[in-house]
């Protein structure tokens, strides 16, 4: 599928794949959060910008935009500023995404990657006509705080989204008991975890040795029967290429 950022300024653009590691999952116990599946696919999902210096930004609560500081032992202005006031900090991409017709792209920030004092905010573009920049912006959560912005940081990550896809689906809820054989794998799957984690409490038990189920991770149903071919344990996607 064509997707192509065409930059205006190459320089100041470092743009690649998601990784699934993070530093806190890495600082976990045995790095036990990296046991969690979804959480290694979610981190991959996507590509991401990344700076490519040091940022100190500080917000003193004004709504006016000079209630905004940033520093940097390099020339940021072309990196990041203060443009929209409350506390809003822009990053600028210098460039525009181009993708194939009828896909949108989602951006926001680093995903499970949170940042003491700030969030990023979430936008949707139609990548597929518009040939306008476009910036990632931030949401300072708390006045009088310094907050820490690394060279090698994510600051965007970008992923293609389908128009008009989330329209077609039409939502139903009802009681597991409608669905006696996913109620059955169900009541299977909680018996089984009950019992591992009771079993997690006694010394030299099987579970503690064990230390986690890994049915879900191994794509395997509560039965130990395997699941669909196309599970997914690890996620890698290509990187931009550079062109002329």
């Amino acid at each position: 599928m064509k997707f192509e950022f065409l930059t205006t300024d190459p320089e100041l653009v470092d743009l690649r794949a998601n990784q699934s590691t993070r530093q806190w999952m890495d600082e976990t116990s045995e790095s036990f959060a990296y046991r969690c599946l979804p959480l290694n696919i979610a981190n991959a999902h996507g590509w991401s910008f990344h700076l490519k210096q040091d940022l100190l930004v500080h917000w003193d609560g004004r709504r006016e935009g000079e209630g905004l500081t940033i520093k940097s032992d390099q020339p940021h202005d072309r990196v990041a500023a203060s443009i929209f006031g409350h506390g809003i900090l822009t990053f600028h991409t210098h460039g525009v995404f181009q993708i194939e017709k009828g896909w949108n792209i989602m951006v926001g920030g680093s995903v499970n990657e949170p940042k003491d004092g700030v969030s990023p905010l979430t936008g949707v573009i139609e990548a597929d006509w518009a040939p306008y920049s476009f910036t990632m912006n931030w949401k300072i959560t708390r006045p009088n705080h310094w907050i820490s912005f690394k060279a090698g940081d994510v600051f965007c990550n970008v992923m293609p989204v389908k128009r008009g896809f989330l329209e077609t689906i039409k939502p139903e809820m009802r009681p597991i008991s409608s669905d006696p054989v996913l109620k059955e794998e169900h009541d299977l799957w909680g018996q089984s975890r009950q019992k591992f984690n009771e079993e997690l409490l006694k010394e030299g038990s099987y579970a503690q040795k064990k230390k986690w189920q890994k049915d879900y991770y191994r794509g395997n149903r509560p039965d130990g029967s395997e699941g669909p071919p196309d599970h997914i344990i690890k996620l890698r996607l290509q990187e931009f290429t550079k062109k002329t």
